[in-house]
Formats: C-alpha cells, structure tokens, sequence
C-alpha cells in the first residue's frame, strides 16, 4: 500500500498504458469497448484518491517523484502536484470516460483503434500536467498531437484531411516555439531541465524578454487566443465527438496551464510587460468569439467560436496577476472543460440521430425529447454564465481580478457575456422550441440509458460548483498565493502590480 501511496502519479501515468496492451489482445468489439471504459473509470477513482490525500494548506508541490532517466543530459523523470495541476488531472480522468461512453455506438470501424487512441492521450494528458522535467513535458506535449490528428482524419468529417492538416501545421509551429523556450531555459538557467531550479533562477530582462515571446507564442496556439485561433472551428467542426470532447475539455488547457508553470514564475518582468496587450487581446477575444459564433449557421462551429471567447477570460484573468483574477481563470478552465465538453457531447447525440450538425434542420425537440433538451438547456445556459451555474463563478472572479487593473476591460467583458447569452438563447431557441424543421427532427428519439449516464455527471458537477465552489477554491488557493507571492518577490515591476487594489 505505501508503493501504491508512493508513486500514486506513476500508476495514474501507466494504467492507461497497460490498458492499450490489454486493448491489443482482445478481438470482441464489446469488450474492447468495456476494457476502455474500465480503464478510464480505474483512472478517475485514483484521481480521486489523489484528490482526498491532497494537502490543500501546503503551498508545494506533492506526490513528487524523482528518477535519473538520461543523467549525461540531466535529464529526470519527475512528476508532482500542486493546487493547480491536480485540477487539470481530475478534469483529464473526469472527461474520457465520458468519452469512450459518447462514442459507445458511434465509431464503428478501427474501435480498438479509436478506443486506443483516447487512452493514449489520457496517459499524456496526466504527465503534461504533472511533469517536472522540461524534456519530459516537451515529448508529452508532443504526444498528445498524435492521437487528436488521426481521430480528426481517420473518423472525422468530409473536410477532415484538410482539418487534420491545419491542425498540425498550427500545433507543429507551436511545438518548435516550445522547443526554442526550452532550449533557452536550459542555457541560461545552469544546464538543467528541473523546473523547480529553472522557476527560482533570475534571468536578465533581454533573456526573459525572447524566451517569454517563444514560450508565449507556443501556448497562445494552443489556448488558442486570437488570432492563432483558426485552426480550432475546422479541427472542431471535422472531429468526432470525443475528439471534440478531448480538444475543447482537455487540450486547450495546456495553453493556460502553460501561462501559469512557465510564463509567470520564471519570466515576470516580461510578463508585466507584454501584459497591457495580451490584456486587450483577450478583451478583443472575448468579445469577437461572440460575435462570430453569433453568426454560426453549424452547431459545432457555433460551440467552437464560444470556445475562444471563454479561453479569452482565462487569459485575461491570468495576466492581472492578482489572486481573485487568476483563480477564476484556473476555475474557468475546469468549468469551461465540463460545459464546453457537455455541449460538444449532446451536438453528437443529435448528429448521431440525424448526420446533422445544421441549426436549422432542427426545431421542436421539446416534444420528441424532453430530457434531452432539459440537459441542452442546462448546459447552455452555463455556457454564458448564467448565476448558479459553474462558468459563472469563474467569470466573475475573473472580472474582479480585471477590476483592479482596468474597469474598461471589465465592461467590454461583459459585453461578450450578452453576446454569450445572445447565441446560447438563440441556439436554444432554434434547435428546442417552436415546431420541428423537419419530419426527421419531430419522431427522434430521446436519450438512451448510457447517454444519460454520460450527461448526467456533468450536469450534477455544473450545478454543484455553481452553487458551492468552495473545495475547487480550496484546492488552488494556496498554490495561487504562492505564486502571486513568488512573482511579487523575484520582480519589483510584478510587486507594485501586486500591490494594487
């Protein structure tokens, strides 16, 4: 049991691993499908063991581990986590189950495949988010492009190859950004790739100034902001459900989790700097994400759009870098991961019912599937932050943060919160009320057992975390502090933010 205590993340990293083996000698389609979900359920119940013995007073890292892997290149395998991190690893373990469930009657050829392919990226999800080494964390974040291009080609859309290739050429380009960071951080910081040494070293403001550009860039890509978002309706468009799923819930938040690990510990100074205009870009973000999903015919695309108005309030409370703004950023990223994926998952039962993901092709499906709709609505409405449900506690946090900084930032935000609130109601009203568009829309079915098992814990989460986030903020709080903290002491420019109220 002390093993097994011990090396909690190791077993989290290997168990998906050992599941793709198991996945290789089965043949039965079924059982294929049973071995996924087992693993992915085996994998959320040890992040919740991790959860539990997680001290959320200590502002540290935990569960660290620590083994020589290639020492002429000082080279580890370390993972740990902290109240940031160990968010993002019960969002990963939470969202592919759900995953493998939405696609339990969907993917029909290359299952063992497909089925392989989420566990992959699970598996590398939880080292990105745990990683202590740099070269660890490169090859990982590497990894996790694999699996998302061959789902988007291999079992996407009529547009798919082109899709798959965008997304490539984007993450690619992000990668070789990553890799030059990397590589600089390594030089200038004693010839090490430990991130805790790198985090505590002092880098002179024309160093801090290109690597933070490089490393900025590369996680801009992948949050995406504006305007390196191209890429994200057409990957989101094309994918399947899960793919969908994994891109919006899982993936983009490693643009975020980035900003925080690297960007703001290591380079301050070049933080405080370029902040005023990432500040305004994420303004502009949240804003035009609203405005073009407004003007979305496609559901998938429509969902997308909002994506990148959301993500543009995670990086708008980021770089106020202050407590309350960088709390609700890291709470939107998880409750972006739940309303965005719960969406991304009832668009797939309906494009499973009728191979369509046109607005207008619906209409009236209070009638023929009420539960269905109760859930679409729910999750909708949380989707612009509507007061009780999740997304509405981390915007606001968020724009408290902003307060400090810029009131005029916080009313343009909130502009792009009507706009949220404007294509949401409008999207409900085309697809669930009035009369059916079509015959096919009035005689579909309403939702199955497992497709109520797959929305039902989503719902259950939006609701208790709009109502009671407090064990979310308990987690992160003393992480955060210690963050904003360490900025403040390593950079007299960073305190003087700090210190603003």
């Amino acid at each position: 049991m002390a093993i097994f205590a011990d090396h909690m993340i190791s077993w989290m990293v290997a168990i998906p691993f050992v599941g793709i083996v198991l996945l290789a000698l089965v043949r039965d389609q079924e059982w294929i499908r049973r071995i996924t979900l087992g693993t992915s359920i085996t994998e959320f119940g040890l992040s919740l063991i991790l959860c539990l013995n997680f001290d959320f007073t200590q502002q540290g890292l935990q569960f660290v581990e620590r083994v020589a892997w290639m020492p002429t290149f000082h080279i580890q395998y370390a993972v740990g986590v902290d109240g940031i991190s160990i968010l993002l690893v019960l969002l990963t373990t939470l969202l592919c189950p759900l995953c493998v469930l939405c696609s339990w009657n969907s993917i029909t050829t290359r299952v063992r495949a497909f089925m392989s392919l989420i566990l992959l990226v699970e598996g590398a999800m939880i080292v990105v988010f745990t990683a202590l080494d740099l070269f660890l964390f490169f090859m990982l974040w590497e990894l996790t492009m694999i699996p998302m291009y061959f789902m988007i080609i291999l079992w996407g859309g009529p547009n798919r190859s082109a899709a798959g290739i965008k997304f490539v050429l984007y993450s690619l380009t992000g990668s070789l950004l990553l890799l030059v960071g990397i590589l600089g951080l390594y030089l200038e910081g004693g010839h090490t790739y430990d991130l805790l040494v790198l985090s505590q070293h002092t880098y002179s403001p024309t160093v801090q100034f290109w690597l933070f550009l490089a490393l900025f860039l590369a996680f801009a890509i992948k949050m995406p902001m504006v305007p390196f978002h191209t890429w994200l309706p057409d990957a989101h468009s094309e994918a399947p459900t899960a793919g969908s799923v994994i891109l919006a819930g899982i993936l983009l938040k490693m643009g975020g989790y980035g900003f925080l690990r690297f960007c703001l510990p290591m380079f301050p100074d070049a933080s405080a700097m370029f902040a005023p205009y990432i500040l305004w870009l994420s303004v502009f973000a949240i804003v035009y994400g609203g405005y073009m999903a407004l003007a979305q015919s496609d559901l998938k695309k429509l969902i997308a759009y909002s994506s990148v108005s959301h993500m543009g309030f995670v990086t708008l409370g980021i770089f106020v870098f202050n407590s309350q703004g960088i709390q609700g950023a890291i709470l939107q990223m998880f409750n972006h991961g739940l309303t965005t994926g719960a969406l991304f998952i009832s668009v797939g039962q309906l494009y499973d019912r009728t191979h369509s993901r046109a607005i207008d092709d619906y209409g009236g499906l209070h009638k023929p599937m009420p539960r269905f709709v109760t859930f679409f609505f729910l999750f909708s409405v949380a989707a612009f932050g509507l007061p009780g449900t999740c997304n509405f506690i981390g915007e606001f946090l968020v724009l408290v943060g902003t307060s400090s900084t810029s009131f005029a930032m916080v009313l343009l935000s909130m502009g792009g919160i009507v706009l949220a609130a404007a294509y949401m109601l409008w999207m409900l009203q085309k697809v669930a009320l009035g009369e059916p568009n079509t015959k096919a829309a009035a005689v579909l079915p309403d939702l199955s057992k497992r497709e109520l098992m797959t929305v039902i814990p989503l719902a259950i989460l939006v609701l208790w975390i709009g109502l009671y986030p407090s064990p979310l903020m308990e987690m992160m709080d003393a992480s955060v502090t210690n963050l904003v903290e360490h900025m403040a002491t390593i950079s007299p420019q960073m305190a003087l933010i700090s210190s603003w109220p």
